[in-house]
């Protein structure tokens, strides 16, 4: 086992969204009894059986770096974190459903990582213009995972639902909305797992099965970005 291949992938979202309960959800298949704060960064591993149940069937480790702090963090926090950003293959997106902000957030986090930049409040510019096109041309996969769906009421669940949709298109990604505390949202064979599983493979796909599958592509020199699909309703 010491042997698989293996990729690694960025877990980044607001402190509180519930990363770490997600790493170990996914890692241990079990719920984190007692969470703490993420100091720096966590990594923990999962391993994931690429394409299986076809002749291309191979296992790797799934590197899980859950990275701690916030988009308002100091600038030597964010010079700090900035080094885990090396040699990405893919990025997992967490936001909290109950907390609109944690999702708007995510924006400047990808770009923070996508493109290494230490200051991504410099990306937002007056009347909240985003150019949605910086994250088609985007290579490394993203995955949009939302925490708490148990703590959404009943009669507010399409509203909420309705807004994260905005959030999978502007980041060309899938999305799974889950509650950390059970294990049932992510159970074998179900829609959330197989979105999960298909992830993986695709992080995978890019890091060893496509040319100069290091290559993180980068930001650095586009600047427009909006968060339309966060106005008030």
């Amino acid at each position: 086992m010491a042997s698989l291949d293996r990729v690694k992938v960025l877990v980044l979202g607001d402190s509180g969204v519930g990363k770490s309960s997600l790493v170990h959800l996914l890692c241990q298949n079990q719920v984190l009894g007692n969470p703490s704060w993420t100091v720096g960064c966590s990594v923990d591993v999962r391993v994931h059986d690429y394409r299986e149940g076809t002749p291309e069937e191979k296992t790797y480790y799934i590197e899980l770096w859950d990275v701690g702090g916030s988009v308002g963090s100091a600038s030597s926090v964010k010079s700090t974190r900035a080094v885990f950003y090396n040699s990405v293959n893919g990025i997992i997106l967490v936001h909290d459903l109950t907390n609109k902000k944690s999702s708007q957030n995510l924006y400047r986090w990808s770009l923070e990582a996508l493109s290494k930049d230490s200051s991504p409040t410099g990306i937002i510019v007056s009347n909240g213009d985003y150019d949605r096109e910086q994250f088609v041309e985007n290579s490394v996969p993203l995955l949009l995972i939302g925490t708490k769906f148990d703590q959404i009421p009943e009669n507010k669940r399409n509203d909420v639902l309705t807004r994260t949709a905005f959030l999978s298109e502007d980041f060309n990604a899938e999305e799974i909305n889950l509650d950390c505390t059970n294990p049932r949202y992510l159970a074998a064979g179900s829609s959330n797992a197989v979105k999960l599983s298909r992830f993986f493979d695709k992080v995978i796909e890019k890091r060893y099965f496509t040319r100069d599958p290091s290559q993180m592509q980068s930001f650095t020199d586009r600047r427009r970005f909006n968060f339309k699909s966060f106005h008030n309703d």
